[in-house]
């Protein structure tokens, strides 16, 4: 009886800590020495936890145009932020700050979005932001 506990207590902590496991933290994928700053078009929005994700198309120094994955907050961190659904419909013009991921893909780390209509949107958490907040 000792033997099933002790196994279905390992399954159970097993089967609720993926989320935890799956998180990582700002340093071990973004270099917060190296910001960015993009202008693109929105290709898709995913809503997710514990991150949510933009996909921006941004036109490269050579004219090709590359997909960017940026990373924020939770989905709920960015409502709790005052962003809305209908903030990003596919199309939509964006600028970008963040920051670069280290292995130097099209992915980045958002501190603040920038919509067409000049509304500044915070995406981050602050956390591994510069010392100096705008």
């Amino acid at each position: 009886m000792l033997r099933l506990r002790t196994a279905l207590l390992v399954l159970g902590i097993g089967a609720t800590s993926g989320g935890a496991l799956a998180h990582h933290s700002f340093a071990a994928q973004f270099d917060n020495t190296k910001p960015v700053e993009m202008t693109g078009l929105v290709t898709q929005m995913k809503w997710s936890n514990p991150h949510a994700w933009i996909y921006i198309d941004v036109e490269d120094e050579s004219g090709n145009v590359v997909n960017w994955a940026l990373e924020t907050v939770s989905g709920n961190g960015l409502v709790r932020r005052g962003w809305r659904k209908e903030d990003l419909p596919v199309g939509t013009v964006v600028s970008i700050q963040g920051w670069q991921a280290r292995n130097a893909s099209p992915t980045a780390s958002v501190r603040f979005l920038i919509l067409s209509d000049g509304r500044r949107l915070f995406a981050g958490t602050g956390t591994a932001s510069p010392a100096t907040e705008e």
